[in-house]
């Protein structure tokens, strides 16, 4: 793989004990035909660690995986001991659209397409795993908006990984944020992984539980029901298995965003820490009432 560039920097303070003084490597390279990533490395002990994968949003026709705030989320994680990388995806949408009038075969063959790039940029990372000291069983996708569908798909949609990863392969967790998954099917007791969601319910794109997309309507070519945080976390929580969602009453699409920032990192961090490290078994739900939207979704907790 060609380097693009290459620098690392010195932290004041070490946030993994077994590092000390924490080297953070950040390193750019060509995964597979034109599509980058931003790879963090904590250098420094010799313990594998664990790995935080991140796919950034733009209706899959538009942004870009070295934004400031990506690249600060990024930083984040590998300062507290995390091998962390943003990846590119192809932008399969450019110029098209991802409406109400693209056909709904279009639609899934884009979404099939992102998580097949996911499991690429993955299994460079794995293949690469000594290079970078990555623990292959701690592996955890996190994206947003159509980053998050991305990723979702990925962790639940099994024939994705076709020809890239193995059958048996299975991430240690998926974090969604605004996302939506195709199939609440593909989500059963031996698929389940720990998931986070964040959410809000007047999302007029994405929907927060089982709608259509974009909220098309049945006369649309491009109407195609998706499944949203609150229809994922009903479906693990009959399952008895864990996850983690986070409800904006009121909130909307910017729930793509906020949880890479610094007033919600921290329930990443949680997240992280607790249910796939720790490996804790919890069903966590956070209800927040800050949205300022309006829709006629109160899901009966919402006032």
């Amino acid at each position: 793989m060609r380097h693009l560039s290459i620098f690392s920097f010195i932290l004041l303070f070490a946030v993994n004990p077994d590092l000390h003084a924490q080297d953070i490597e950040q390193i750019t390279i060509n995964y597979t035909d034109t599509l980058s990533m931003d790879i963090f490395v904590p250098r420094g002990g010799d313990k594998v660690k664990p790995l935080l994968v991140y796919v950034h949003g733009g209706g899959f026709s538009g942004g870009t995986r070295d934004s400031q705030r990506n690249l600060e989320f990024c930083q984040y994680f590998a300062e507290r001991g995390w091998v962390t990388a943003t990846i590119s995806y192809h932008l399969t949408r450019k110029g098209k659209g991802f409406g109400c009038d693209v056909p709904i075969q279009e639609k899934i063959q884009t979404f099939n397409a992102s998580a097949r790039n996911t499991h690429q940029a993955v299994k460079h990372l794995i293949d690469n795993q000594d290079k970078y000291q990555i623990d292959p069983n701690k592996v955890v996708l996190a994206g947003s908006s159509a980053g998050a569908e991305a990723v979702v798909q990925a962790a639940y949609w099994k024939e994705t990984k076709a020809g890239i990863l193995p059958d048996a392969f299975k991430y240690a967790g998926v974090i969604s944020m605004a996302g939506a998954v195709l199939d609440i099917g593909w989500i059963s007791d031996s698929s389940a992984i720990p998931t986070q969601l964040f959410h809000g319910t007047c999302d007029p794109l994405v929907p927060y539980d089982m709608a259509s997309h974009h909220y098309c309507k049945p006369v649309n070519e491009g109407f195609m029901t998706l499944y949203g945080a609150k229809a994922i976390s009903d479906k693990l929580e009959h399952l008895n298995k864990p996850f983690y969602i986070v409800t904006d009453c009121n909130g909307g699409h910017e729930w793509a965003g906020k949880p890479i920032g610094k007033d919600y990192i921290h329930l990443v961090e949680d997240f992280l820490t607790t249910d796939v490290i720790n490996q804790t078994h919890r069903q966590t739900k956070i209800v927040l009432q800050e949205g300022k939207s309006t829709c006629d979704r109160n899901f009966g907790f919402c006032n």
